[in-house]
């Protein structure tokens, strides 16, 4: 019987016969390394694709393509980095980590690089979206992979703290780009960003170590998983998440530029702080996450919140009134964007398929990704006016209803006892 808000209670097998010695060191020089180097990934790849709002608002300007179009940059680039989890997780679970991860690194210098020489639309797309993105996917996934096994009761904690680095990435990229891209244009712009990649990509290649030995055997998808309710109606609920949840990050710079009429340098700014008070929104819910309700109990008033908000911005008319919708989104978000990977954890009883699970939830989510962001940008466009309303309500209901299946979900994992850690 289950004891209210046990720590221990419904964690996943901590003696999986992959696993040497006798369980996560839950801490530790090593541990905690790894959630260091984690962090540069995360700052290298999502703390990039959070800080679109700066190319998205620059290349309106200068491509003069649609938001619908230029949407398609950003969300293919998510894509790839989701729905390619479903291949490097499995080949992580299978020991090939290290030249997994380094394959990574190429592709996404590579595609930093080239991009920084592309002056057209489909050059663009090409590079910052397909090329960083097949990076982003040989990145992202196994350095997840990577980190949970090293930990059990302070899991979500650590995980929260490595993905923080998309808001150290998301406050230092803008701010580079803020100060550079008036006055050194836009190739050194993007060569300086990947030179900041390209130095803290080396202690990663160096030190990371997944803790697991190899699974070796086993299917790249474990159908079998959407046989447990639980599962099912998680990946369902992220789907939903995921249409609406990064229409702020690639288009608040957007409305505030070109509804607001707000300068380039206040953009920049209001995505610098969408992304620094996401540190707090990723740390403090993983926090109590970790010390007293379960990744899946915190993730669902989140959720919910974060729905509220994304409606709220229907009725920001200035910029006061922005900033402010700024901060309490940023919070909010990012404990969803933080707590979902744990909660995948937390839904694994095998440490050894950790991999291949998160790969396929990051697959289905890289799906709402590639749909939601272009369907924002044609709700915009739908709209006489350019107005956003259209897209903040589609956004907001699929974050409503998302929030809903995270209900279900923790319903069908501990039934309608309330007063267990989940």
């Amino acid at each position: 019987m289950e004891r209210p808000f046990d720590m221990h209670s419904d964690t996943f097998d901590e003696s999986s016969p992959n696993t040497p010695g006798t369980g996560p060191p839950d801490g530790g020089f090593k541990a905690w390394l790894q959630v260091a180097l984690c962090h540069f990934v995360i700052l290298n790849t999502w703390g990039y694709i959070n800080s679109f709002g700066i190319f998205q608002t620059y290349y309106k300007t200068f491509l003069g393509h649609s938001e619908s179009d230029l949407s398609w940059i950003g969300s293919i680039q998510i894509f790839i980095l989701f729905f390619g989890g479903v291949f490097s997780g499995r080949l992580t679970d299978a020991g090939y980590f290290k030249p997994i991860f380094i394959f990574g690194v190429i592709f996404q210098l590579l595609g930093i690089f080239l991009t920084s020489i592309c002056t057209k639309y489909y050059q663009i797309f090409l590079a910052q979206g397909v090329c960083i993105g097949i990076g982003n996917c040989l990145l992202f996934c196994p350095a997840l992979t990577v980190i949970s096994p090293y930990f059990s009761r302070h899991r979500s904690l650590a995980i929260a703290i490595a993905v923080s680095g998309s808001g150290t990435g998301g406050i230092i990229f803008p701010a580079i780009a803020n100060s550079s891209l008036s006055i050194l244009g836009f190739p050194w712009t993007i060569r300086i960003l990947g030179l900041i990649s390209t130095i803290t990509h080396i202690p990663c290649i160096l030190f990371m170590k997944p803790r697991l030995l190899p699974r070796n055997t086993g299917p790249i998808l474990e159908l079998q998983a959407f046989k447990e309710p639980p599962y099912t109606l998680f990946n369902i609920g992220m789907f939903l998440n995921f249409l609406g949840l990064y229409f702020t990050f690639f288009y608040l710079s957007s409305f505030a530029h070109h509804i607001l009429h707000a300068s380039s340098s206040v953009s920049m700014t209001l995505l610098m702080i969408l992304n620094s008070v996401g540190i707090l929104g990723r740390l403090i819910p993983s926090f109590l996450a970790d010390k007293y309700l379960g990744p899946l109990n915190t993730i669902i008033p989140i959720n919910f919140s974060t729905a509220i908000i994304m409606y709220s911005w229907a009725t920001v008319h200035s910029l006061g009134s922005l900033y402010a919708f700024t901060v309490v989104y940023g919070f909010f978000a990012a404990g969803v964007q933080s707590l979902f990977p744990a909660v995948v954890t937390h839904l694994t009883h095998d440490q050894g398929r950790i991999g291949t699970r998160m790969g396929m939830v990051f697959a289905i989510v890289g799906v709402a990704c590639l749909v939601g962001l272009p369907l924002s940008g044609v709700l915009i466009g739908a709209r006489h006016d350019g107005g956003f309303l259209y897209a903040q309500m589609a956004s907001g209901t699929f974050l409503g209803v998302g929030a809903v299946f995270m209900v279900l979900a923790r319903v069908a994992k501990t039934g309608w006892v309330w007063m267990v850690k989940a």
